[in-house]
């Protein structure tokens, strides 16, 4: 299955928005791309090479975005109990999937989540 153009633009753009976040690197644990910071995941990226839909998981402690997020069309509570804690798995293919622009919020809302306090400082230094 091949993944839409449109979705992969989303994709990188919300991948390079993720690294550029202070502390941000780029790993490759269980064949799929994460961000991390501080050796803590805050994006899941997934993988690009069309085995997979293609999406992103970000962790969202705000009640409200957590349930604006779980509005899109496909999105779910992460797998393995991530869930739980507020995670949540938001496809980029589907008609309606949100805009880069919110995903971005959305991974910013999880860095700052994970994130150490000295980092987030030098975020809103910028």
């Amino acid at each position: 299955m091949a993944v839409a153009a449109s979705a992969l633009k989303k994709w990188a753009k919300v991948r390079e928005f993720a690294l550029g976040l202070p502390g941000a690197a780029e790993e490759f644990p269980w064949g799929e791309s994460v961000a991390k910071v501080n050796k803590k995941v805050f994006v899941f990226l997934g993988v690009d090479d069309g085995s997979y839909p293609l999406g992103v998981t970000v962790k969202l402690t705000d009640d409200t975005a957590h349930a604006h997020a779980l509005t899109a069309p496909g999105a779910e509570p992460a797998g393995y109990g991530l869930g739980k804690a507020g995670w949540v798995s938001v496809p980029l293919e589907p008609r309606g999937s949100p805009s880069a622009e919110l995903l971005c919020d959305w991974v910013e809302e999880s860095y700052r989540a994970i994130a150490p306090k000295r980092l987030i400082a030098d975020l809103d230094a910028r």
